[in-house]
């Protein structure tokens, strides 16, 4: 009778274990990095010109394998930025390049993409070390050749960072501002802009291509990616990026989603079309132009959150920035930092 009670209780033990593991999903976003994190490394917004109905344009799907890597992406990060030749007829003086056609269609039946809204929100970094919960976006953001980190060190050790701007408007002429302190400091950068940026402000544009900076993909209405289609995302790519390539002879495959709101789908769907999503691992609350907090403010907040291979977002009309660029330009270098190219990522 006791034998028999003893291999009862054993069976029950093993019944009880194996309904209460859970199988882990490969493509499940990691729940604490969207929630209970700092507010101020939270959001990507800009000005964003009025949402403008987009034809649809359906075609063949994309691959996505299940094992957290990304595959079967057309994604070419070392020759993702395209220039016309010097001497040309643009805006820019290249010449212009041909214009492109993107296709979107539904993931391949054997992959499951969420629709779940995520807003790319995470602690701020200390202690030179990135926040964990960046960390886990990276590893969810690998399988769509994402990054809200890059690599941490080149090949000569040094540690390296990558500067980025989010550009919808100007204000108070601050992005030259950010221009001229770049060129005095020889520090290359990426600069997300909406298409009402592009077609307005020509001369800013055109400085930024002149002088080596990635001007990146921001959408042409900056419209929230995970309320419209397939198809109105590849639209809102490709009409920036045939502006771009007509009016400037330039394009970049670097893109940055509005407000940093996507999902799983939208990651893929941008993948598929040979983008890299950019998103950050620095941030504060600098977009709001009514809340000014003084350069030693700005200098401070961004240094002290610094780490190897830190993806810095700011915003070009913060007063505060444009006054703060050369010395968190200058302390970064002195803690041992090396400024590089979005190009360097891979």
């Amino acid at each position: 009778m006791k034998k028999s009670l003893a291999v009862l209780l054993a069976f029950s033990l093993l019944f009880l274990c194996a309904c209460g593991k859970k199988d882990e999903d490969p493509t499940t976003f990691p729940p604490s990095a969207s929630q209970g994190t700092s507010q101020e490394e939270s959001t990507s917004l800009t000005g964003a010109p009025e949402v403008r109905e987009l034809s649809p344009q359906v075609e063949k799907s994309t691959v996505v394998d299940t094992e957290n890597s990304f595959v079967g992406y057309p994604i070419d990060i070392s020759a993702s930025v395209i220039k016309g030749n010097e001497g040309g007829n643009s805006i820019s003086g290249l010449t212009p390049l041909e214009k492109i056609s993107f296709t979107a269609a539904a993931p391949r039946s054997d992959t499951v993409l969420s629709q779940e809204k995520r807003s790319h929100s995470h602690g701020p970094a200390s202690g030179g070390e990135p926040h964990y919960t960046v960390v886990e976006f990276q590893e969810s953001f690998d399988r769509f050749g994402a990054y809200t980190l890059g690599r941490e060190t080149d090949e000569e050790g040094k540690k390296v960072l990558y500067l980025t701007f989010d550009c919808g408007y100007e204000y108070e002429n601050l992005t030259s501002t950010v221009l001229d302190v770049l060129k005095e400091k020889n520090v290359p950068a990426a600069f997300f802009c909406t298409l009402d940026h592009i077609k307005k402000e020509t001369e800013i544009i055109s400085r930024m291509i002149n002088e080596g900076h990635i001007v990146g993909n921001h959408s042409a209405t900056h419209p929230n990616f995970t309320e419209i289609s397939r198809e109105k995302m590849a639209k809102e790519l490709e009409e920036t990026e045939n502006y771009l390539r007509e009016n400037y002879g330039y394009a970049s495959r670097f893109f940055r989603f509005p407000a940093g709101e996507y999902t799983e789908n939208a990651l893929d769907l941008v993948a598929s079309l040979g983008y890299v999503s950019v998103f950050w691992s620095v941030a504060y609350n600098d977009w709001n132009v009514d809340n000014i907090q003084g350069k030693d403010y700005a200098v401070k907040t961004v240094t002290e959150r610094l780490h190897p291979g830190a993806v810095i977002l700011l915003h070009s009309v913060s007063r505060d920035n444009a006054a703060a660029l050369p010395e968190i330009i200058d302390k970064a270098r002195a803690e041992g930092y090396e400024f590089r190219p979005l190009t360097d990522l891979a």
